[in-house]
C-alpha cells in the first residue's frame, strides 16, 4: 500500500512539475504575442514607412540574415562579443580577486578604478583606434573596457563580503592559501561574482554594436548602421530583432551555467524559505 501510495505521490509532483513549466513558458510567450498583435494592427492601419508591421520584418529578416550574411556579418560578431566577455570574466575575477584580498593595494588602487570606470567606453572608441588601428583587436578592446567593471566591482565587494568566522577557521586549520581561494573564498564570491557577469552580459553586447558602427565594413552593428542611413527600414528592424535574439540567447546560457555554478547556494535559499 506503501509503495502504491509513493508511486502515486511521484506522479502527482511530475505532473504537477510540468504543468507549472508550461504555464510558465505559455506565460512568458504571452505579452510578447500580444504585443505582436498590437503591433501588427496598429502598422495595418498606419502609412507610416517607418513602422513596418511584423510579417514585413520577418520577411526582411529572412532575406537579409539567412544566408551569407549570417557567415559574413552574424558568426564575426558573435566570436568578437564572445572573446570580449571572455576575456572580461578572466580579467575582472583575476584582478577583482587579488585587489578584494589584499587591503593596501585596494587602497591604493580605488580612486584610479573610480576614475577610469566614470568614463563612458563608448568615448574611448576614437583613441583605441588611434592605437590598435581598425581591427578585430580594437573591437575586443572596446567591449572590455565595458564589460570588465561589473565583473571587478563585484568580485571585489564578494571577496571583501567573506565571512570573517570562516576565515578565522580557515586559518585555525592552517590551509594554504590556494585552499583557501579555492573552497572560501571564490565559493563566497561567487554569487556577486555571477550578478556582475550577469550585468557585463548586457554591456559587452551594447558594445559590440558601438564598435562595429566605427570605421567597419562587417558586422552586425555596420548592417544595421547602413540599413538606417540607406533608408531600408525593414531590414533596420530586422537587425534590431536579430540582437534581441541574441540576447535573450545569452540571458538563457547564462541562466543555464548560473543555476549550475550557484547550486549550493540556491539550495541554501530554498532551506532558509521552507
Amino acid at each position: 500500500m506503501s509503495a502504491h501510495t509513493d508511486r502515486i505521490a511521484r506522479r502527482s509532483r511530475g505532473g504537477g512539475l510540468g504543468r507549472r513549466v508550461a504555464a510558465g513558458f505559455l506565460y512568458s510567450l504571452g505579452l510578447p504575442f500580444l504585443l505582436l498583435v498590437i503591433w501588427g494592427l496598429a502598422s495595418s492601419s498606419s502609412t507610416n514607412r517607418f513602422f513596418p508591421g511584423p510579417l514585413t520584418i520577418l520577411e526582411a529578416f529572412r532575406e537579409t540574415w539567412i544566408g551569407p550574411a549570417f557567415v559574413d556579418d552574424v558568426l564575426p560578431s558573435l566570436y568578437r562579443l564572445a572573446l570580449g566577455i571572455a576575456a572580461s570574466i578572466v580579467i575582472g575575477i583575476a584582478a577583482g580577486t587579488l585587489i578584494g584580498l589584499f587591503r593596501p593595494l585596494r587602497e591604493l588602487l580605488e580612486p584610479l578604478l573610480e576614475f577610469f570606470r566614470a568614463i563612458p567606453p563608448p568615448v574611448l572608441i576614437p583613441v583605441v583606434m588611434l592605437l590598435l588601428g581598425i581591427t578585430d583587436t580594437m573591437k575586443v578592446v572596446v567591449i572590455v573596457s565595458g564589460a570588465v567593471w561589473p565583473i571587478l566591482l563585484n568580485t571585489i565587494d564578494g571577496v571583501r563580503a567573506t565571512d570573517s568566522v570562516m576565515s578565522e577557521t580557515a586559518d585555525s586549520f592552517q590551509i594554504t592559501w590556494w585552499e583557501r581561494l579555492r573552497f572560501l573564498v571564490l565559493p563566497a564570491a561567487s554569487p556577486r561574482i555571477m550578478t556582475g557577469v550577469r550585468q557585463g552580459l548586457s554591456v559587452a553586447l551594447i558594445l559590440m554594436v558601438i564598435s562595429e558602427m566605427f570605421a567597419s565594413s562587417a558586422g552586425l552593428g555596420y548592417r544595421i548602421a547602413y540599413f538606417q542611413r540607406n533608408y531600408l527600414i525593414a531590414e533596420m528592424w530586422s537587425g534590431i530583432l536579430l540582437l534581441g535574439l541574441v540576447g535573450v540567447l545569452l540571458a538563457a546560457t547564462f541562466g543555464v551555467v548560473e543555476r549550475r555554478v550557484l547550486r549550493w547556494y540556491h539550495g541554501i535559499r530554498e532551506v532558509n524559505r521552507a
